[in-house]
């Protein structure tokens, strides 16, 4: 029998922290056999997309097509792909992503079964086949003639810890027991300019208490190298001047670094997913987003930083408050008044998201017009009291979450892949 799963998605974060461990636990059930097991992504617009999805998805050795999102709606209104795809009869369309509807439309249109993982609620409950539910509290409001449809799975983003990347990769040593900070200021371009100098100086106030310590940015693979540089050059960021030794230049050898103009090496991790890397670090410091659900995964200890200090600058919302905040003309007066609201509710809202499972502050979050030193004490505090560490690291797996929820999600789609050809394409 000729199968046929279709998984949907969109964004950056759903790629590496759902739809990476899916694909790899769908091929440990079902085989690696291309002509029997055929796996397609079809990534729907996101508005936090960096343009590069499609050739992340298409990295993965356990799918076999792509298709990039500026061809989604056309698939959507009229069944076809841009490289005009067949399809097997036999088949399943997993929801990783996106808007649940899709799910509806494209798994009539094919006649395949259906399946949603829910994160925080299900939708179109009538017409999906299953659903994979994050929690319980998922269920909760499902009306009981429904309820045979829903398993729950787990959180997908636990499996971060379980499925590791292979190795140090890019000729690197293997990775020593010394204090190691990991750096992550962001993907995209608008929180890049303010998070690469802020991390950047923030490091540079370490150093000087700490000179043993070393520094990594983990690279998303959104970004390249240059572009990163871009960001810690006083000509091409105009946010540099906001912190103070926070330039720096890139050194493309054998291992890539930056160098401040303090002679401080920040290393480059290329290697993707950098789970080992990071595993190894004493502490991190990160902008919010998916980052801050990987690390918690990881129980690495963290700082979670969300600067603010040119108020038209961050721009990377979600919903309607990113809708606003770009928008041409106009963006930066949004993105200035959300911004400001943001900072004076300060603490009201959690941000990180082992503090959203967990509806308490985990790891520190930091709002605001930043300063480094300020930061860097706080740091250094952490690393000076190894307890502290230590404790943060095991809230962090108290809340992850059991892992498992990926093979559990295979178990549904054969489990769906049986029942459809059992009854045939009805």
């Amino acid at each position: 029998m000729t199968v046929d799963i279709l998984v949907l998605s969109n964004g950056p974060g759903e790629l590496a922290t759902w739809v990476h461990p899916v694909v790899q636990a769908l091929r440990e059930h079902l085989g690696c056999d291309r002509t029997q097991v055929r796996i397609s992504v079809i990534l729907s617009p996101c508005p936090h997309a960096t343009g590069k999805e499609a050739q992340i998805a298409s990295s993965y050795p356990e799918v076999d097509r792509v298709q990039a999102p500026e061809h989604f709606f056309t698939f959507l209104l009229s069944g076809k792909t841009a490289e005009n795809w067949d399809w097997h009869e036999t088949g399943v369309v997993l929801f990783l992503g996106g808007d649940q509807f899709f799910t509806v439309v494209i798994g009539k249109r094919l006649k395949y079964r259906t399946v949603i993982y829910a994160e925080w609620d299900a939708r179109w409950y009538r017409w999906i086949d299953k659903f994979a539910a994050m929690k319980p509290e998922v269920c909760v409001k499902i009306p009981p003639k429904y309820a045979n449809k829903f398993t729950v799975v787990g959180d997908l983003i636990a499996e971060v810890g379980n499925r590791k990347s292979g190795g140090a990769g890019q000729g690197a040593p293997p990775l020593r027991k010394i204090e190691l900070i990991g750096l992550l200021p962001g993907s995209k371009p608008a929180k890049l300019a303010l998070g690469v100098p802020l991390c950047l100086s923030i490091a540079q106030s370490i150093h000087r208490i700490r000179p043993e310590t070393r520094f990594v940015i983990p690279v998303a693979p959104t970004i390249d190298l240059q572009t990163l540089a871009r960001f810690a050059d006083p000509e091409q960021n105009p946010c540099l001047h906001l912190f103070a030794n926070s330039a720096a230049e890139l050194h493309l050898t054998e291992s890539p670094f930056l160098q401040t103009t303090n002679g401080l090496q920040i290393e480059l991790w290329t290697e993707t997913p950098a789970y080992d890397l990071l595993s190894e670090c004493s502490l991190c410091l990160t902008t919010v987003g998916a980052n801050t659900a990987e690390l918690g995964s990881l129980a690495v200890p963290m700082i979670v930083l969300i600067p603010m200090q040119q108020l038209d600058a961050m721009k990377a919302w979600d919903g309607l408050p990113g809708l606003l905040a770009n928008l041409p003309l106009v963006g930066s007066v949004f993105a200035t008044v959300i911004n400001w609201l943001i900072w004076r509710l300060g603490k009201r809202k959690l941000y990180a998201w082992p503090n959203i499972w967990a509806q308490a502050e985990i790891v520190p979050e930091l709002v605001g017009k930043l300063e480094p030193e300020v930061v860097a004490k706080l740091a250094i505090d952490y690393l000076s009291h190894p307890e502290k560490l230590a404790q943060m690291g095991d809230r962090l797996r108290s809340v992850r979450g059991e892992s498992g929820a990926a093979n559990k999600i295979a178990e549904l789609v054969c489990e769906e892949i049986d029942l459809q050809s059992i009854s045939g394409n009805n």
